[in-house]
């Protein structure tokens, strides 16, 4: 503790009163609190006192600014505006606007109560019949990578901390080796490589001229890559643009990291919640399986089956052959003991119950398509609500040629304000709209946000 002495004297009484009176319990200067510790040597001409100043020995920590995503839901709960929407967090909502438990997570879950399981330590790697089924989930059960055993496997964090994991395995086995990541990503990508001293930097992807994919500017930075690079790539649904390649571009992009050898690192957080069906929407991750290639896979339930909270998702690497997947396993759980040592239990008995049970699975799936049919509906009624009201002429069919739970509006970050400000429309300020926030009676008023804040905002 660092402390300071202060002498003070004052020209009259009436200012040594004041001045005593200040520094009496507690003065503050500037932003440091002076903790009074004595008071000696009165006399008519000059008060002599000692404050010992407390100095913390975090006053180097700045402020961190506000998480660009989450912090949107802070204000917007702060905001007492009737028609106020929070289009911000990617998180499901009911038509009525409400938090979703899935009936069949409610189902596993009197399940794991019946059988009065304990909440023992796992593995580091994990609940074995998780990893199976989840690995099964992404690749198709008769996958020839999964029967011949190169795939390894290991219970995440959900999305990030699956990612986080990769990362950790990429800064020590690939020392220098760059990621490449779309621009515009799910914000958190960059943060997670930062810190995990991973070098990134980025591919072209949106045209905001089309509001659409830019194909040719995606494959051109991809083919100019550093050797040994791993391209990051959104399996589905697109975070936050929600524009996916075709099949024929997921070819050509196939081809072109096959040809430079790079190593693609897919993060699939929206499977079967993007289209409604789980084969369909991990095409893209059993294309680039199919063709012999080595890859990473971070997958996360926080979506598709509603477990936000839990914290549930994997990080699988298809190898060459199974004694490297071994390897690769055995060195991902060494990163893993010392990062939260074991996976939690909860998430994953809940995915593996579901996912191992015939009735249970095809109940998701229904589930699943109901979600994903409601956020479709909300995207053709704004689609539509906003076509009839704008009557300048400008072409709005992007929104339904995007796909998942965002849209990305185009608008941008002053106009986004203009959203916020005068409509209550709580949103990212890249433009993202998280269309599952978003309930069918909100889309004319939505509409008229967005169009008075393209049309009437520089």
């Amino acid at each position: 503790m660092a402390s300071t002495m202060l002498s003070i004297a004052s020209a009259s009484p009436s200012a040594k009163l004041s001045m005593y009176e200040t520094l009496k319990g507690k003065v503050k200067l500037g932003s440091t609190n002076l903790s009074t510790g004595f008071i000696k040597a009165k006399s008519f001409k000059r008060v002599s006192m000692t404050v010992a100043v407390n100095v913390s020995r975090f006053e180097g920590i700045t402020m961190a600014p506000p998480d660009p995503i989450l912090g949107v839901s802070e204000a917007f709960k702060a905001d007492t505006h009737e028609n106020k929407l929070n289009l911000g967090v990617g998180a499901y909502r009911t038509e009525e606007l409400q938090p979703y438990v899935l009936n069949v997570v409610k189902k596993a879950e009197n399940l794991m109560l019946e059988r009065g399981e304990n909440k023992e330590y796992l593995p580091i790697e994990g609940l074995a019949a998780f990893n199976k089924v989840t690995a099964e989930l992404l690749l198709g059960a008769d996958n020839p990578v999964l029967k011949e055993q190169r795939v390894a496997t290991v219970q995440g964090l959900s999305g990030t901390g699956s990612l986080r994991l990769a990362a950790a395995l990429i800064e020590r086995y690939f020392p220098g080796a760059k990621v490449l990541i779309s621009s515009p990503s799910w914000g958190n990508h960059k943060n997670i490589f930062n810190d995990a001293g991973v070098p990134w930097s980025e591919y072209r992807y949106y045209d905001p001229k089309t509001v659409g994919l830019d194909f040719e500017g995606m494959i051109a930075d991809i083919k100019a890559a550093p050797e040994g690079s791993f391209i990051l790539l959104h399996g589905c649904a697109h975070n936050p643009t929600g524009i996916d390649p075709t099949p024929e571009q997921w070819e050509k992009i196939a081809d072109v990291i096959q040809e430079k050898n790079y190593i693609p690192f897919f993060d699939v957080a929206y499977q079967g919640f993007a289209s409604g069906g789980l084969d369909e929407d991990a095409a893209s991750v059993r294309l680039f399986a199919a063709r012999g290639m080595e890859l990473l896979v971070a997958q996360s339930y926080s979506k598709n089956l509603g477990l936000y909270a839990e914290r549930i998702g994997a990080m699988n690497v298809v190898c060459s052959s199974a004694d490297a997947a071994t390897r690769v396993k055995s060195q991902l759980k060494r990163l893993a003991r010392p990062m939260y040592s074991n996976p939690p239990i909860h998430g994953a008995r809940i995915v593996a119950n579901v996912v191992g049970d015939p009735a249970l699975f095809s109940e998701w799936k229904a589930e699943m398509e109901m979600m994903a049919g409601r956020i479709k509906n909300v995207r053709q009624k704004l689609f539509d609500s906003i076509s009839a009201k704008d009557k300048s002429g400008k072409d709005w069919s992007f929104i339904l040629r995007q796909i998942g739970m965002f849209s990305f509006t185009g608008l941008n970050k002053a106009q986004c304000e203009n959203m916020t400000n005068k409509w209550h429309v709580y949103m990212t300020k890249d433009g993202r709209i998280s269309l599952a926030g978003l309930s069918l009676a909100k889309c004319e008023y939505l509409a008229d946000a967005i169009i008075d804040s393209y049309h009437n905002v520089s």
